[in-house]
């Protein structure tokens, strides 16, 4: 076992771990898209992203590839995590507004705004489908070709794959290809329904948001306004 300081608080994990199983394992969320339990960590779509090092020197990582080690300092709830987070999720709506996946992260991390120019891409790169047909259906049929703005995932030379059993694994897994709730031609770029209720903690605490879900002093805060109005 190795101690880590998470959030201020001295905790023991496995050796091995990566700090985003540290954050799973003690109930933190941390939100994730290109992530899966069954398969190897990318870090890719970097939502994942935590703040580690000596406390005089934060740096930004994604925790899914990052390792846990010996006194390594880690906060995932800061103003700075908090912000850039939303930037991503504003990205990535822009590029597939379609998906519901994405759709209900914005929501959950209160993403009301997208500053950038919609694409409705059918794809958005985070490889899980690669990963789900190399590790889990075990036929490395389809996989990246290209770099920059030219990467994407297609077959072998584009043409159909031998090895591809249709198993739908690729459909089932990936992000772009669960439509929101509106369907296939929703009214607007964001759709806000499951927006949540906003929290005040990074605003009064600057460095720390509560991460509790759903956050306690907000619950009391809502329960205190209704009982208030009731009077």
């Amino acid at each position: 076992m190795i101690t880590i300081n998470l959030n201020g608080a001295d905790v023991q994990v496995e050796e091995g771990w990566t700090v985003l199983d540290a954050c799973k394992f003690y109930g933190i969320p941390v939100p994730t898209l290109c992530y899966n339990d069954g398969l190897t960590p990318y870090g890719a779509c970097r939502l994942c992203i935590v703040e580690v090092g000596p406390s005089e020197n934060f740096r930004i990582v994604s925790s899914c590839t990052y390792p846990a080690s010996e006194g390594l300092m880690v906060r995932t709830h800061t103003k700075r995590i908090i912000e850039t987070r939303k930037m991503l999720i504003e990205m990535l709506v822009s590029l597939c507004p379609q998906s519901k996946t994405i759709q209900d992260l914005a929501s959950k991390y209160e993403v009301t705004r997208v500053r950038f120019k919609p694409k409705y891409e059918d794809c958005v790169l985070c490889g899980l489908c690669v990963r789900m047909c190399a590790e889990q259906m075990d036929a490395k049929a389809i996989g990246f070709v290209n770099r920059g703005a030219d990467r994407k995932i297609t077959t072998p030379f584009d043409i159909k794959s031998e090895v591809c059993r249709t198993c739908g694994g690729c459909i089932y897994i990936c992000p772009a290809c669960q439509l929101r709730c509106q369907g296939p031609e929703p009214p607007g770029v964001l759709c806000n329904s499951c927006l949540n209720i906003s929290y005040p903690c990074v605003d009064v605490h600057n460095n720390v948001m509560c991460y509790m879900d759903p956050c306690g002093a907000c619950l009391l805060k809502e329960a205190d306004e209704k009982r208030k109005e009731s009077k």
